[in-house]
């Protein structure tokens, strides 16, 4: 369905946007329709937003599975395991509807494993990640809003942003790439794994010039209410 929906930028690079139900049942979102644009441009894939698709419901496992450059998700719901797995390229953005009272930073929004062997693009979550959030991470940045056990678990690229609390062994076998760590309640640096990994203060302009900009698109992708408040008063945090 999705690849029929997407002949003119397949075809002819034209820019399409498609808005589709989604239920747990549907696995590997955005899968074949990456195989197609791969076999037709390679890796370079599409410019940016070429095809752009918005979701509602809840996604089944590997959401935006091995998503090539140019193809992005936006799902407003929640997804199962290993959404972004083998990300390529694309975009994903996971947020929960609007009006819900309840605080994205307390609540989980996708599973486990999320961004497992990610080698490209971009993933902004509006809400909390399972464990093993960003394992194998090569290249990928993302920003998630709290995350469980064995966070950026052999991680060897990209960067990861968690704008709340993590579990224990964050960063275990961790040997590149770049962590920012929110720690509002204290307490990170025992949960850190310091086998491999140094910790450090944000203190310099060329992290927060790392930083920022992933703040900024994931407030524009999720409208994530603790990035704005970070980003208003962004010399304090």
């Amino acid at each position: 369905d999705l690849i029929a929906a997407s002949k003119d930028a397949l075809e002819k690079q034209q820019p399409v946007r498609i808005e589709r139900s989604i239920i747990n049942l549907n696995r590997t979102t955005g899968a074949m329709l990456s195989g197609e644009v791969a076999k037709r441009y390679g890796h370079a894939g599409l410019p940016e937003d070429t095809i752009s698709i918005a979701f509602k419901g809840t996604a089944g496992g590997s959401f935006g599975a091995f998503l090539a450059r140019g193809v992005s998700l936006e799902l407003t719901g929640d997804a199962n395991d290993y959404v972004g797995k083998g990300l390529s390229g694309g975009r994903i953005a996971v947020k929960p509807p609007a009006g819900l009272a309840r605080d994205p930073a307390a609540n989980i929004i996708v599973g486990n494993t999320v961004l497992y062997g990610a080698i490209a693009g971009e993933a902004y979550f509006e809400g909390v990640a399972g464990e093993r959030f960003a394992v194998r991470n090569s290249g990928a940045r993302t920003v998630v809003e709290g995350a469980g056990d064995h966070c950026c678990e052999y991680m060897t690229g990209g960067v990861v942003v968690v704008l709340g609390s993590t579990g224990r062994n964050v960063a275990a076998g961790m040997t590149g790439g770049v962590a920012f760590l929110l720690d509002e309640t204290g307490g990170l640096r025992e949960r850190v794994n310091p086998e491999i990994v140094a910790i450090c203060e944000l203190t310099t302009p060329e992290q927060e010039a790392l930083l920022k900009p992933l703040l900024e698109a994931h407030l524009e992708s999720t409208g994530s209410s603790k990035a704005a408040a970070i980003l208003a008063d962004w010399s304090s945090w």
